[in-house]
């Protein structure tokens, strides 16, 4: 299986086919105001062997297209891209890019692509081909297909949306003006504070990478250093340059003063993931802030920061102005993982016991 195959495999994209009569549009149809209110954003990719009619012959628009060019418009409650074909597009890259922007999206025929189809039966057919692949379920028509279809997605839905990859990523660089030393190398029991977030995070994740700038401890060279994207202040950049790097995976962001962060937090954070939900930036109990430096981002919630970043808006909590975001309170045993150390006074009192100050950090 080659690699787009194989992130498609974990998307959630699902086909909807039959042959020709079987049904299809008319179960979509009815289909989406069910998923739509559920709170999912749906794409549909519908399949046709005919001309595709979008746009009445001589108006503005058509002639623009006509010359050359790709066209948007934008009308009252509606927007549309009219794009040339590219022989460097793909019907499945198409697929990709558009579970980075939905919940869930369906095909509508396309029988032989490789994704998870339902199956409608058309009359007189008491078995789909033998030759289709990824065939899940196979509908009759003396069936209440809607109610099937829907019970099928809400089931299956779940699990792909856990097939995407965790991975972690710890964000060093800030000035570390209160606390004097960059906090990410200040050292308690033997270990650096970002050795410990390392350790926690590989516990939880199959990938970890250290994201800023700053020298890290020898022990954890074999960890990928990302350095911030350019032009983009705070953590926003160090956020963007993992997302960016990685567009199909999501990510639990754990910034390097967090001394008593746990691997139960991680996996609470990772355990509210569900269809819909773009991110969990987590509200602690009687706080009114939002938590996005201890937080889990799903690869969709990419495009909620770009468009901060594009407004010149470089706090990742203001993502939690969507409906897509989540901010639940963590259960109180855990909550001590989101405090966060700014000072030596602050952690003198958390310990109760003096700082224990790198070699390398007392040199600097």
């Amino acid at each position: 299986m080659d690699r787009s195959n194989a992130i498609l495999d974990r998307l959630p994209v699902l086909g909807i086919c039959g042959f020709s009569g079987s049904g299809k549009t008319t179960l979509i149809e009815k289909l989406i105001p069910l998923l739509t209110a559920k709170g999912l954003k749906i794409a549909v990719v519908k399949h046709g062997a005919h001309k595709i009619v979008t746009d009445t012959p001589g108006k503005d628009s058509d002639r623009l297209y006509r010359a050359g060019a790709n066209v948007y418009l934008q009308g009252h409650k509606e927007e549309f891209f009219r794009i040339h074909p590219s022989g460097e597009s793909t019907l499945l890259n198409m697929l990709s890019d558009l579970s980075r922007d939905h919940d869930l999206v369906l095909i509508e025929g396309r029988k032989n692509i490789p994704v998870n189809k339902v199956w409608l039966l058309s009359e007189n057919e008491s078995n789909p081909p033998a030759e289709i692949e990824k065939i899940l379920s196979t509908l009759p028509r003396d069936t209440d297909r809607l109610a099937a279809v829907m019970s099928f997605i809400e089931n299956w839905l779940p699990g792909q949306w856990e097939k995407t990859p965790v991975n972690g990523c710890i964000l060093i660089g800030g000035k570390s003006s209160r606390m004097g030393n960059p906090k990410h190398l200040i050292a308690e029991n033997g270990k650096t504070w970002l050795e410990k977030s390392v350790d926690v995070l590989t516990s939880v994740t199959a990938n970890v990478v250290i994201s800023g700038d700053g020298d890290i401890p020898e022990e954890l060279s074999e960890f990928p250093q990302l350095p911030d994207v350019p032009g983009i202040g705070g953590p926003m950049a160090g956020i963007l340059t993992c997302m960016r790097r990685e567009p199909h995976s999501s990510w639990l962001v754990v910034s390097c003063d967090l001394p008593d962060l746990s691997a139960d937090a991680l996996n609470w954070l990772i355990s509210t993931r569900k269809p819909g939900v773009w991110a969990t930036l987590p509200r602690l109990n009687g706080s009114e802030n939002i938590e996005p430096l201890l937080a889990h981002y799903d690869f969709r919630s990419q495009h909620l920061l770009e468009k901060l970043v594009f407004d010149s808006v470089f706090s990742p909590a203001k993502i939690s102005s969507s409906s897509k975001v989540i901010n639940p309170s963590p259960p109180d045993r855990l909550s001590c993982s989101w405090k966060n150390i700014n000072t030596k006074e602050e952690l003198l009192s958390k310990r109760s016991k003096p700082v224990n100050i790198s070699k390398d950090e007392r040199h600097r």
